[in-house]
């Protein structure tokens, strides 16, 4: 049966196994389409591995051919924490649920403590989340939640990494202005520090 009779009647044709040359180019078409960490990258070779197969005399060494590629600069940790931090900043998640994710990346634990987010652009990540899920004063009857209401918002903004004062004080605050003055008050706090 032809590749083209085996595409008509929904067969796949099975990939060939790879060899060093394939691993390779594997993992730099992966590094050339997504950011990514070295634990990433090693995983994703490994899965690869197991779906096709290895046809090389040796068994592959993934560990080194990944550190050759973080020593050529392709992979860079430290540059994939800081933008995926950021990223779930701006989104409004807090500092759990960064470590989290960049655990699950495979960033060590030093750079992970290295790249944990400051005081204020924790508190302006909880605002960003309020302001998105109408949590607090944002809400439709601008903070004059029930208590279940209440318990409810807290509860959303702790599954979203938050510390429990920043989740009270952000589905607290009295208004949308105050809300974001208590944002930029760790603004100020970082400015008298440096």
């Amino acid at each position: 049966m032809s590749g083209y009779e085996q595409a008509r009647n929904g067969q796949r044709r099975k990939p060939k196994p790879l060899d060093e040359a394939r691993l390779r180019d594997l993992a730099l078409s992966y590094m050339a389409r997504f950011a990514t960490s070295t634990g990433k990258l090693e995983a994703y070779l490994a899965r690869k591995l197991r779906e096709r197969g290895w046809e090389g005399e040796a068994p592959p060494d993934i560990p080194a051919l990944v550190s050759r590629y973080a020593g050529l600069g392709y992979v860079d940790d430290e540059a994939y924490a800081r933008a995926k931090s950021g990223s779930l900043l701006r989104r409004g998640y807090g500092p759990r649920r960064i470590g989290e994710a960049l655990g699950a990346a495979g960033i060590d634990a030093d750079l992970r403590a290295d790249t944990a987010p400051g005081e204020a652009a924790q508190r302006h990540a909880a605002l960003a989340l309020a302001r998105k899920r109408r949590l607090g004063p944002f809400g439709r009857d601008g903070g004059a939640a029930d208590r279940a209401l209440r318990e409810k918002q807290i509860a959303a903004m702790l599954r979203a990494g938050h510390r429990a004062d920043c989740a009270v004080a952000i589905v607290d605050a009295p208004s949308a202005a105050a809300a974001e003055q208590w944002a930029a008050e760790a603004d100020d706090e970082d400015e008298r520090e440096i």
